[in-house]
């Protein structure tokens, strides 16, 4: 078949004869043409460049700084942000991925934690158990610290199925700092007999952990008993030393040993001075002045915290000693008067939420739910509510290593985990009442992804929110 020819198109597309025809441009034409919008486009970017420069000098240097105070603060070896928390935007609320895509970004931040970690070698070649027993290499007490917490973040502390180990109540002791308690102290509060909060412990110790048949197995109701009369008795004392003695006549307080004079127990077992021991005890009822700024001797949920020390430890005094420095210098807020630690915590769990995911902040404060309603357990006992309780000694190990405020954190890495089923539920607050298993190294690796989300100004009030 012949090709057509000029004459058969049709005569929209016949070329006019008046048209003059040009040879076409060669190759060379087109890449000079190339050359000279190149070099328009890289002038008008110099030019853009210029004019920003002297409007933008000072914001640098200011980012500059800022960047340089970050680093200067994380640098800390005893409570820093776990993950590389750069200065640079905070994700979107649009940028929220999967709870899987969570879980990449937090084990890629536990490998750029490692990689920017400057432990010694020696402290880095030994293993935990063998850092415990032997003690820092070359006595470089802060590089073996960073290299435990880096272990303890990668590895985890070794154990059965049940949770048990050999090394982690002394990992805790070191982590929360805990001073060496003798074991002749502890007996001299036990000893004491009933402490003003006794009837208050007496109530709650019973229905500790009723469900967790590996608490039950190996912890007594009367270990647990003792344990919290111990430390009712210590805050007792310390609050009795700091109370104004104006107006007032000051009860005996302890000697050196840990132990009162003879005629304080005879004092307390008449009913009067039980009914003043009663009136003594400070719990969440009543909205007293002293409420409001002393640590209680007692508050409940006091049992629920306390289960996972005498679980873990290997003699009372060890969970005593844990205990206490827990609740007096990590988190004094959460037994103080009206737990205003805990109520603090409960709003930066809806403030945490609300920035790193509001899709699924918007829907639960449509459906009348707050962090008040559904996190004022998790927060207070620092998620050992949730079973199983092996699952709960791990994610401690966590939280003792990097600070006890990033349960925060983890809490609400707990609801990213639930977002499709809480999402997808007409009816959350079902879902919510108790919330699933903890998987320990999934909401640690979430929570490491969500704190590079958060604001500086955020992750310093959730540091601060329990003192």
């Amino acid at each position: 078949m012949s090709s057509p020819t000029r004459e058969s198109l049709p005569p929209a597309f016949a070329p006019s004869l008046a048209t003059e025809l040009h040879p076409p441009p060669s190759p060379r034409t087109h890449r000079q043409l190339r050359k000279l919008q190149s070099a328009h486009n890289l002038g008008a970017a110099a030019r853009l460049s210029s004019s920003l420069s002297s409007s933008t000098s000072s914001a640098s240097l200011i980012s500059l700084q800022r960047f340089k105070e970050l680093q200067n603060r994380d640098a800390s070896p005893t409570r820093r942000v776990v993950s590389n928390r750069s200065p640079g935007r905070h994700r979107s609320n649009s940028d929220l991925t999967s709870p899987a895509s969570l879980l990449n970004a937090g084990a890629m931040a536990v490998r750029q934690r490692f990689a920017m970690s400057k432990t010694s070698a020696a402290a880095d070649a030994v293993s935990l158990e063998r850092l415990l027993r032997d003690g820092p290499p070359d006595s470089d007490v802060a590089s073996a610290l960073e290299s435990a917490r880096l272990k303890v973040l990668d590895q985890g502390i070794k154990s059965d199925n049940d949770g048990m180990s050999s090394v982690r109540i002394y990992v805790w002791l070191i982590f929360l700092n805990a001073p060496v308690v003798e074991t002749d102290m502890y007996l001299a509060l036990v000893h004491r007999g009933a402490s003003p909060a006794y009837a208050k412990i007496r109530n709650d110790t019973f229905r500790t952990l009723t469900t967790d048949p590996l608490f039950r197995r190996r912890v007594s109701e009367a270990s647990l008993i003792r344990l919290l009369n111990a430390v009712a008795w210590k805050l007792h004392d310390v609050k009795e030393v700091r109370r104004p003695r104006s107006g007032r006549q000051s009860l005996p307080c302890t000697d050196s040993s840990g132990s009162r004079p003879s005629t304080s127990h005879t004092a307390t077992s008449s009913p009067a001075a039980k009914n003043r021991a009663r009136a003594l005890t400070l719990t969440t009822e009543g909205d007293s002045e002293v409420n409001a700024v002393e640590s209680g001797t007692y508050v409940q949920g006091m049992n629920v915290l306390a289960a996972p020390f005498l679980y873990a430890a290997r003699s009372e005094v060890e969970a005593f000693s844990a205990f206490y420095r827990l609740l007096t210098k990590e988190v004094p807020g959460y037994i103080r008067g009206a737990m205003t630690g805990v109520h603090h915590g409960l709003e930066l769990v809806d403030k945490v939420l609300a920035i790193v995911d509001v899709r699924l902040h918007l829907h639960l404060v449509n459906k009348g739910l707050s962090a008040k309603i559904y996190a004022f357990p998790s927060v207070l006992t620092l998620c050992a509510c949730t079973p199983p309780l092996p699952e709960v000694l791990r994610l401690w190990d966590f939280l003792f290593a990097y600070g006890p405020h990033l349960n925060i954190v983890c809490i609400v890495a707990q609801l990213v985990m639930m977002r499709h089923d809480l999402l997808n539920s007409s009816n959350p607050n079902k879902l919510l009442r108790s919330f699933p298993a903890l998987v320990a190294e999934d909401i640690k690796k979430t929570a490491l992804a969500l704190v590079n989300r958060l604001p500086d100004d955020v992750y310093d009030e959730i540091v601060k929110h329990a003192q």
